[in-house]
């Protein structure tokens, strides 16, 4: 079976991985079907875990080896790493400007960006949406460079990130089903909201792994790109979100197992 999947195109290998990962994010929205009510402190710590796996595969995944291979391509080491990292960060921040969303917790009265009269469920979808968008970018992406046979990316590596954000998908899809199923909405409805907001992660690495793969020049800044719409997803969205319960420190703590989780898998695997 390994030897398939090593044999496959990397747009092939991102899009199989991806559908892997949005699979968990169902698993975790499938939480609805067992039970209505949602653990404050248990999400809490879920979300402290995500974010530590997204910082970890941030720089481990993809900052670091921005870096060497920017080295290795003759580029000035740094340069890459630097414009993409701002670049994406920019990129998510005019999104969050825009598209109207809303964070976990808060009221619909709090929605961000343009304002609209969409139900809370869609709100909240757009909002997961946002944050899975950087993580299949991310993936494809890692693929697209391991494709390239260049020292720096590895298969392995790639895997290992796509492992990662599994793990830490699956209570982004329970803390969008469970919430909304409190709201009063069919078990089966909060499922499907919940499993949504993954699937653009599909469409995301299918486009990452093409585009590094017919451009090459760009890849150190693409994966420099990706690491900077993830960190700007952590700080702006993720962490206040696992800090807003009074769960704070178990959050923190949470984080730091999951940067670590992350760093083994990419250590291990790359």
């Amino acid at each position: 079976m390994e030897d398939v999947f090593t044999g496959l195109s990397p747009v092939t290998q991102a899009l199989i991985a991806t559908l892997f990962t949005w699979g968990v994010t169902a698993i975790g929205a499938g939480l609805v079907f067992l039970t209505s009510t949602v653990n404050r402190r248990l999400l809490d710590l879920s979300l402290g875990f995500a974010a530590g796996v997204m910082i970890a595969a941030s720089f481990w995944s993809l900052l670091a080896p921005s870096i060497a291979l920017a080295r290795e391509m003759g580029m000035v080491p740094w340069l890459p790493a630097v414009v993409g990292f701002l670049a994406g960060g920019a990129l998510i921040r005019v999104a969050d400007a825009l598209l109207p969303h809303l964070h976990m917790f808060k009221q619909v009265a709090e929605a961000e960006g343009t304002h609209t009269n969409w139900a809370r469920s869609i709100l909240l979808v757009i909002a997961i949406t946002l944050h899975n968008i950087p993580e299949g970018l991310a993936i494809g992406v890692s693929f697209g460079a391991a494709g390239l046979g260049l020292a720096n990316a590895t298969l392995g590596a790639a895997v290992a990130l796509a492992i990662g954000i599994g793990l830490q998908n699956a209570p982004e899809g329970t803390a969008i089903a469970l919430p909304l199923r409190g709201d009063g909405m069919s078990r089966i409805r909060a499922w499907w909201y919940g499993q949504l907001s993954a699937a653009v992660e599909p469409v995301a690495a299918v486009a990452g792994a093409a585009g590094v793969l017919h451009m090459r020049p760009i890849l150190p800044y693409a994966l420099a790109f990706a690491a900077g719409a993830m960190i700007y997803v952590v700080v702006e969205e993720v962490i206040p979100e696992s800090h807003s319960g009074g769960n704070a420190d178990a959050a923190t703590l949470a984080c730091m197992v999951g940067f670590v989780i992350m760093m083994t898998l990419d250590v291990a695997l790359g």
